[in-house]
């Protein structure tokens, strides 16, 4: 019990910071449309905060090394408070593009300081409870934040400054807190090319993953705003993609732990695509079939992360897998820039339900080449578990996944 009030303060913070980032996914994407932004211009303010994610991910181990890791998270949570509010009183473009990548910087380094924080007070015997706490509160944050779209008019400056108060009050928390601050260290990673080599179907699951998942978070606003929703079912649209991939997590990870995962994955991937291809058939048809079917989208569509990352370390020893994950999630942030920006594509000549071929297109190509691969190459081993991923991590999170190897360090009281 001492072990979780311990990270009490840490937990907070992180369900606080997650609501506001449950509201600006949704609001930002939705204010864009009514402003009348391009399709191309929203998916490259999507691309915009995966690139500024990945720079956060190298920038954020030097940071912590020479400020701190209070310090850090003052200052990122700062700067992602700033650049909501800038981004309401400067509606155009090319701005939010730019303050985008900034608000991305600094999310990076939010997550780096709560998971390295939550990873040096976890012992090999809480770590396991406590990565799960953390997953619970990234999911329950991001549903908070997206049910609180309700509370204001998008093109007002309501929703903004709600979302500036939640980055606000994530700092009260961990501001107030005793914890001693750990030692900040690096993840290291391999070069993406021994890791397709290693595993191909990681790789390719991680890929696909990113070009698909970024365009969902990038447009599924626009898209339940274009059909016409109020802002309680715009939320709950929202929200019932968000839950239904919570709530698969666990049962599909135990089923791949007693077979081949790369089956999960192709059945999740092929699911996905029927899913994408009924979303874009029954557009504007029911909004109760519309729910149900992004409920089951998000089922499908949001495991496939954590199974990728899942099989590339069946092939791996146990002492490679944060070196391993660190550089799949690198690889996967690098497709989610270029995810929305694809999708943006198609959809500005199709229209905006086009969204779902595109995700279907992406979900069948995985399906296709991880059968190839099941029907020439023999399945590894199991190596670890499947353990669920967060919507939203930095590297420092692997080093938290209790499958890692990890020594104990004396807790400081």
């Amino acid at each position: 019990m001492s072990q979780f009030l311990s990270v009490g303060a840490i937990l907070l913070s992180t369900v606080i910071f997650l609501a506001g980032q449950g509201l600006t996914g949704t609001l930002l994407p939705v204010r864009a449309h009514l402003a009348q932004f391009s399709d191309f211009a929203i998916g490259l303010i999507g691309s915009a905060y995966f690139a500024g994610f990945i720079a956060g991910c190298y920038v954020g181990p030097r940071l912590l090394a020479r400020v701190g890791h209070s310090r850090t998270f003052a200052a990122a949570a700062g700067i992602a408070t700033a650049m909501v509010l800038m981004m309401s009183l400067a509606v155009n473009e090319f701005a939010w593009i730019v303050l985008r990548g900034f608000f991305g910087f600094a999310a990076a380094n939010v997550y780096m300081v709560i998971e390295s924080w939550l990873n040096d007070r976890a012992t090999n015997q809480t770590r396991g409870r406590i990565f799960a706490a953390y997953l619970l509160v990234n999911f329950t944050g991001l549903i908070v934040g997206q049910w609180s779209f309700v509370a204001g008019r998008p093109v007002s400056s309501t929703l903004f400054i709600l979302s500036a108060i939640f980055y606000a009050l994530c700092l009260i928390p961990l501001g107030l807190t005793r914890i001693p601050q750990p030692h900040a260290k690096e993840v290291p990673g391999l070069r993406p090319a021994r890791m397709f080599a290693i595993s191909p179907v990681g790789v390719a699951g991680c890929i696909a993953v990113g070009f698909a998942n970024a365009a969902c978070w990038t447009f599924l606003p626009v898209y339940a705003h274009g059909q016409h929703l109020t802002r309680g079912l715009l939320s709950g649209f929202m929200s019932a993609f968000t839950l239904g991939g919570a709530l698969i997590q666990l049962p599909v990870g135990r089923l791949s732990d007693r077979m081949d995962r790369r089956l999960i994955i192709a059945a999740a991937s092929f699911i996905a695509a029927m899913l994408g291809i009924a979303l874009w058939y029954f557009s504007g048809v029911s909004r109760t079939l519309t729910l149900a079917l992004v409920a089951l989208f998000g089922m499908a569509v949001l495991p496939v992360y954590g199974l990728s990352i899942a099989h590339a370390n069946d092939r791996l020893p146990r002492e490679m897998f944060v070196e391993a994950s660190a550089t799949l999630l690198l690889i996967n942030a690098a497709a989610s820039v270029a995810g929305p920006v694809i999708a943006a594509t198609v959809t500005d000549h199709f229209g905006m339900p086009a969204l779902f071929l595109y995700t279907a297109a992406v979900h069948l190509s995985l399906a296709a080449f991880v059968l190839t691969r099941i029907r020439n190459f023999a399945s590894p081993p199991h190596g670890e578990r499947y353990a669920p991923m967060p919507a939203q991590a930095s590297p420092a999170a692997l080093e938290l996944d209790p499958r890692g190897e990890h020594e104990e360090q004396p807790q400081t009281i």
